[in-house]
């Protein structure tokens, strides 16, 4: 059975009324004021109680998609008018970066955004956008006079529709959909940030996100390493506990080792975020680990609980396809390697930028 969409939007709804969306926001916005070493280990408690992994992406779509970039980027009419909102949960946000032709490289975006002296008119079609079916405001980039831009819509504009994909198997309590916007009329102070800085808020939004996406996944995988490690000590074969096999325990102690060098990762963005420092690569490292140690430990926690892993009720089978995705969704791995070669001085995105000097 698939989730439903509106019990997806109330829990995140929800998690704003119990104060979850105001972590590392100042409380002249309606946050705590507080530290993104204090945002982890809310969000890590947060995962480790409802252990969804589609909940937690459409948190984190919530928060790195809408919630801080106009935190970060807008002027102080536009915080004014959607951080309330947003912080308390009374909105539910995301961002639309994806396209049918367009994934992991922004600049081949077909979505136009055109002036005409009235405001903005978008056309363009996104797809993929974690929170679409239920999103109240929607950052959307476009290309406007050849430049990528930001814009800040919201449910009931003129000319933006959004309806929910029903085929995406991952992540399901996630909500999946597709905007579609047909001549979308928005007021010019719906541009958010400077024309043509699109690019780098993309870049912004994505650094922060892969930074902090796998706190609340930290938390989940630690409710897997609980059940697996109760269930080896529970099990009984061969006249003795599951765990005394030195082939089970060997991959408990494989998934303990990946979940703390996830969390040093995620303490690590976490300084380097309260510091006010840049955090490109190690958001990109953090992404990489993350991603990968969820995979593999899910794979191992289905493997030890055997057959039974594959059952519905285990929680594991459905993790399979929540882990695989998690090596796509906000850069794939692939690209996180790119990025990190590039950082440090070689790989492609060095010989390009030589060769074009």
């Amino acid at each position: 059975m698939m989730p439903n969409s509106e019990d997806t939007a109330k829990t995140l709804q929800q998690f704003g009324r119990q104060g979850l969306f105001g972590h590392g926001v100042p409380k002249e916005w309606h946050g705590h004021g507080n530290t993104f070493a204090e945002l982890i280990r809310h969000h890590e408690k947060a995962g480790e109680t409802c252990h969804d992994p589609g909940l937690i992406l459409a948190l984190n779509a919530h928060l790195w998609g809408a919630l801080f970039p106009i935190l970060r980027f807008g002027d102080e009419r536009q915080k004014q008018q959607w951080l309330p909102g947003l912080v308390s949960g009374s909105f539910i946000g995301g961002h639309a970066i994806t396209e049918p032709e367009a994934g992991s490289n922004p600049a081949d975006m077909q979505t136009r955004a055109e002036n005409d002296g009235n405001g903005f008119r978008l056309n363009g079609h996104k797809r993929y956008i974690t929170n679409a079916p239920i999103a109240d405001v929607m950052i959307v980039y476009a290309y406007l006079r050849q430049k990528p831009s930001a814009f800040v819509l919201r449910r009931g504009d003129p000319g933006f529709h959004a309806n929910a994909e029903h085929t995406v198997m991952a992540c399901r309590s996630a909500p999946m959909g597709e905007v579609l916007l047909d001549d979308c009329r928005i007021p010019t102070e719906r541009l958010l940030g400077k024309p043509g800085a699109g690019l780098m808020m993309i870049q912004s939004a994505l650094e922060w996100e892969r930074a902090f996406i796998y706190a609340g996944i930290a938390g989940a995988m630690q409710w897997q390493l609980d059940r697996i490690i109760e269930h080896s000590r529970k099990r009984q074969t061969g006249g003795g506990h599951l765990g005394r096999h030195q082939a089970i325990s060997h991959r408990i102690a494989d998934m303990a080792t990946r979940l703390d060098t996830l969390r040093l990762w995620l303490k690590e963005c976490a300084r380097l975020a309260d510091a006010g420092k840049r955090m490109t690569l190690a958001s990109a490292q953090t992404k990489l680990v993350a991603s990968e140690a969820f995979l593999q430990s899910t794979l191992d926690a289905v493997h030890i609980l055997g057959a039974k892993g594959l059952e519905t009720s285990s929680g594991m089978s459905e993790w399979l396809n929540d882990a695989a995705s998690g090596r796509l969704f906000s850069g794939t791995s692939e690209i996180q390697k790119n990025l990190i070669a590039a950082l440090l001085g070689t790989g492609e995105g060095y010989r390009l930028k030589n060769r074009a000097s």
